[in-house]
């Protein structure tokens, strides 16, 4: 099933920088990451369905939601779902500012995932207003104890709690990591802020 998720991705210019089979593998190092059972997952910036849709595959029981802002990779993260057969998820079109305000989604996850292409700080902001107290955050990154350590404070601030970065190399990214964040306490009413504040303004702490 990997492999017609990856000729789906290739069909649909602009998805990804480059179509390459490794990034398939690259979002199974967060297989180390997740325990056992029917977890309800968020793809948070889904894009091309990485790492979600290779999870679900590898662990159908996951409950999956692909949250995706741009309404033309959402079609096509529809359209993948349905190709593969895929039970158990759900595709919401929105930015992370507005899902982290729905009730239907707020604090309703127990583990938010990113490929990681913003700053800590702004993946906090968007990703933890979604995940349950006692739920966690796994943001996937490049060399990112340092730009980790560095976020505690923002962390704490939206209710999570600095874990640590494990190693998770892989064939496209050697120096791979995943931080690792534990909401340990609800976030504040006001996270996250209006839709763009977090990438333009990150928070310091």
């Amino acid at each position: 099933m990997n492999e017609i998720l990856f000729n789906l991705i290739s069909s649909w210019p602009g998805l990804v920088a480059r179509p390459d089979r490794a990034l398939i593998d690259d979002s199974l190092v967060l297989l180390d990451f997740l325990p056992p059972g029917p977890l309800r997952v968020i793809d948070v910036g889904s894009g091309g369905g990485l790492p979600g849709l290779p999870l679900k595959i590898a662990r159908p029981e996951l409950r999956l939601t692909l949250l995706e802002a741009n309404r033309r990779k959402a079609a096509f993260l529809v359209q993948a779902a349905a190709r593969l057969g895929l039970d158990g998820v759900e595709v919401v079109a929105e930015r992370a500012e507005t899902a982290g305000h729905d009730p239907r989604y707020r604090e309703a996850f127990d583990f938010a995932l990113a490929r990681a292409v913003a700053a800590m700080p702004v993946l906090a902001e968007l990703c933890l207003p979604l995940v349950a107290v006692g739920g966690r955050l796994l943001a996937m990154k490049t060399a990112a104890t340092a730009e980790a350590a560095a976020a505690e404070a923002a962390i704490r601030r939206l209710g999570g709690e600095l874990l640590g970065v494990g190693a998770a190399a892989s064939e496209a990214r050697s120096l791979g990591e995943v931080v690792v964040v534990a909401k340990v306490a609800p976030t504040p009413t006001e996270f996250p802020r209006r839709p763009g504040l977090p990438g333009r303004r990150p928070l310091a702490g």
